[in-house]
């Protein structure tokens, strides 16, 4: 099997270092180049020890005569930089991006959610935001591959074939996440030096956290209606995982039943969306580890409402695995592979 020779930009992070202890077990890719900008000259082990043995390339710095030795460049960097790489790649490039800088297809609302102006403007139509199990026949058109945030990822996946069947109301959906401190990044750790990171549950972004632009984005896009939602995110004492609580009206005539088989009928042949027995009362536990999304379907205190559970792992399946899965669709890898 020919090797797609890989780039990994910003390799040091949580959800870098884990994307390369998923690569290197892709048996369609060889890791090229990690670049990085305060870690140059260092190993990836000093950040991950599990890859002390891996024989991988020292930390260097991104300069753009790199891209003429790799076919994708992956990037794990913080926001704004994603643009910058973006107008320097090659024909044979395929960028694909974990940050936020190919989320949003305005540039406008990219200013006002990350107040930063968006420097690749014309690569915002060559780019697609992949959410695989709904964009798989699409992925494959592009060449800028916008991987969605971890937030979204949770809720997304369980309200767009609900809202599609107009088996919920487009109105009043609650969503109330809880999401492991490794999704801020390493610098979680001195932000919140003074406030028992370890200990304590916190809400944060309540009604501004950039996500909501992202969600209502692709709600409104793939169901061709205007959603109203309220999205509350919590930052957990624990490293990695996400539980995602979300609140629905359901429409008139319409039973539990219904959304359990509507949902395991969308993801029928989607090996990463699990769907559980009704009122499942799932845990991040369940999906640590792996490129899954667990949605459960649950009775509420009142008929004409239910509830959504919906799990993941930040760092897999809404970071480094979901990146793998577009690699996959673009470069007709089993669907699987580095994934198992």
């Amino acid at each position: 099997m020919h090797k797609l020779n890989i780039l990994v930009a910003g390799s040091t992070g949580y959800i870098g270092t884990e994307l390369i202890k998923l690569l290197v077990n892709h048996k369609g890719v060889k890791i090229k180049y990690l670049c990085g900008n305060s870690s140059i000259g260092k190993s990836i082990s000093t950040f991950e020890k599990s890859l002390k043995n891996n024989n991988l390339p020292k930390i260097i710095k991104f300069n753009e005569k790199l891209l003429n030795n790799v076919d994708v460049i992956f990037t794990a960097l913080p926001n704004g930089q994603a643009h910058l790489i973006s107008k320097k790649l090659k024909k044979h490039n395929t960028l694909i991006d974990l940050s936020a800088d190919f989320r949003l297809r305005k540039a406008k609302e990219y200013f006002k959610h990350y107040k930063i102006k968006h420097s690749a403007i014309s690569n915002i139509k060559k780019s697609i935001y992949a959410l695989p199990e709904i964009k798989s026949n699409k992925i494959k058109n592009y060449s800028i591959i916008g991987c969605p945030g971890c937030y979204p990822t949770s809720i997304l996946l369980p309200l767009i074939p609900l809202i599609k069947k107009k088996l919920i109301s487009n109105k009043n959906i609650i969503i109330d996440s809880k999401s492991g401190y490794s999704g801020a990044g390493r610098g979680v750790h001195s932000k919140y030096k003074n406030n028992n990171l370890y200990e304590s549950l916190s809400a944060y972004g309540v009604k501004t956290h950039r996500h909501n632009s992202e969600i209502q984005q692709e709600l409104n896009e793939e169901t061709g209606k205007k959603i109203n939602f309220i999205f509350t995110p919590h930052l957990s004492p624990m490293f990695r995982g996400i539980l995602s609580t979300i609140y629905i009206n359901l429409n008139k005539g319409t039973n539990i039943k219904q959304i359990i088989n509507c949902l395991k009928k969308f993801y029928k042949n989607k090996m990463f969306v699990k769907i559980a027995e009704k009122n499942s009362l799932i845990s991040t536990n369940d999906v640590i580890n792996t490129n899954n999304c667990l949605i459960s379907v649950c009775e509420s205190n009142t008929k004409k409402k239910i509830i959504i559970l919906s799990a993941i792992d930040n760092l897999i399946k809404g970071g480094g695995g979901q990146a793998i899965q577009n690699l996959n669709i673009l470069f007709n890898f089993n669907k699987s592979m580095g994934l198992k």
